[in-house]
């Protein structure tokens, strides 16, 4: 029989899987929605551009009369951006015309100012080749009306707000991402406005996931409780009715102040795990309740709960929003060895061949307390169980905790 206390990698990505948040869709203004995930489909309402546009400023004109050795044009009228069609009723003339204008009835060309001279309502060209249709954004020629611009699904950015914005969403149908708090727990730890005692921490874990879950997307409040079980259990019961997510960080080893199990089950949420075969974050619980809260008690070491942080919420995120899920692949730059048979997660900084190969040398730390090794790493190389020796040139998966812009 399976011990549900202790197992695979594989397993506990599967059991999460198996519980997503419910979700929800809200509409936002315009303003609030970057970052958001769509939740409906962008349809275009018009062509685009919506008419023949005028890509220069310069004079528009009938291409047949400079073709029949024209170089000069009187000027019929002046014409700015935002106005109505003008009307080139004489083609031995020409419209003097600004960017973005709807181009004139009867032309067909627009010719820059760089490219003419202008004196007295008189336009004279200058010695330039000129082509039938130039400088004009031709109605539809990026999209025609009922196209998709942008499917459901997708992540906001500036992109996608823009083209909003261009078909009149004032408001936008967007995922409603479940409310979140983050929690830290122990009584060696205090505020980070607070001097601590020799013998205390400050409270550093729970700022790094909440930045982390804000670069998702995700707001999260921040609460502490002590190692009281009563306090605990009162605070708890509070935040899993307020709360859909709970991420809690230490108090789920085998100390004998880590309550954190015991009360959770107390107050009605289900263990779906406790411990996974892997190194660092070997006592990681997972829980859930019949009314669709989700609990996450995170190791209270910090590499331990970077790694659980980024190895299995980050994916129970993206699969309960259906995004696809990372799966970067790099090549290990040298050997490495590492005995037990666990699932074993090593920081690593990658850089980028000139062929484009992504490398990852790992990094030496001092086990999972030594936080300030994460800020020499880009992230972890995860390394699979029942495999003892891991050769140079081989490829691994890796899991990023930064944008790796920086590297292209």
């Amino acid at each position: 029989m399976e011990n549900i206390d202790f197992i695979t990698y594989e397993k506990a990505i599967s059991i999460i899987k198996d519980h997503p948040f419910k979700r929800n869709i809200v509409s936002f203004p315009i303003e609030k929605a970057g970052g958001c995930i769509l939740a409906e489909t962008f349809i275009a309402d018009r062509d685009f551009p919506p008419f023949d546009r005028v890509t220069m400023d310069g004079i528009a004109i009938q291409y047949s009369s400079y073709a029949k050795g024209q170089k000069e044009f009187k000027i019929a009228s002046t014409v700015a951006a935002g106005s109505p069609q003008s009307d080139l009723a004489d083609p031995t003339q020409c419209i003097e015309i600004m960017t973005g204008a709807i181009l004139p009835l009867k032309s067909d060309t627009v010719i820059p100012y760089e490219n003419i001279t202008v004196e007295e309502g008189k336009v004279t060209l200058k010695n330039f080749p000129i082509r039938e249709g130039q400088n004009i954004h031709f109605r539809g020629s990026d999209l025609k009306a009922e196209a998709t611009l942008v499917t459901k699904g997708s992540r906001l950015s500036s992109a996608e707000i823009s083209i909003a914005a261009a078909i009149g969403k004032s408001h936008i149908k967007v995922e409603k991402l479940p409310s979140t708090v983050i929690i830290s727990t122990g009584d060696e730890l205090v505020d980070i406005n607070e001097t601590p005692q020799p013998y205390q921490i400050r409270r550093s874990n729970v700022y790094g996931i909440q930045n982390t879950l804000n670069e998702w997307g995700i707001k999260a409040d921040l609460k502490h409780l002590s190692d009281n079980v009563l306090q605990m259990e009162s605070s708890l019961k509070l935040l899993l009715e307020k709360y859909d997510v709970l991420i809690l960080t230490g108090g789920v080893s085998k100390g004998k102040y880590d309550y954190l199990p015991q009360v959770l089950v107390s107050l009605g949420v289900k263990k779906q795990f406790h411990k996974i075969q892997q190194r660092p974050g070997k006592p990681f619980w997972f829980g859930t309740t019949e009314n669709n809260k989700r609990i996450f008690a995170l190791p209270g070491n910090p590499v331990s709960s970077f790694v659980c942080l980024y190895s299995y919420i980050k994916k129970w995120f993206q699969f309960s929003l259906g995004l696809e899920e990372d799966n970067y692949k790099v090549v290990l730059d040298q050997d490495l060895t590492f005995e037990p048979d666990l699932t074993f997660f090593k920081e690593a900084k990658i850089k980028i061949d000139i062929d484009g190969t992504i490398r990852a040398t790992p990094l030496k730390g001092n086990g999972s307390g030594d936080f300030t090794n994460l800020v020499n790493a880009d992230g972890f190389l995860k390394f699979p169980q029942n495999k003892s020796h891991f050769k140079k040139g081989e490829y691994f998966s890796f899991i990023s905790f930064r944008n790796l812009n920086h590297l292209l």
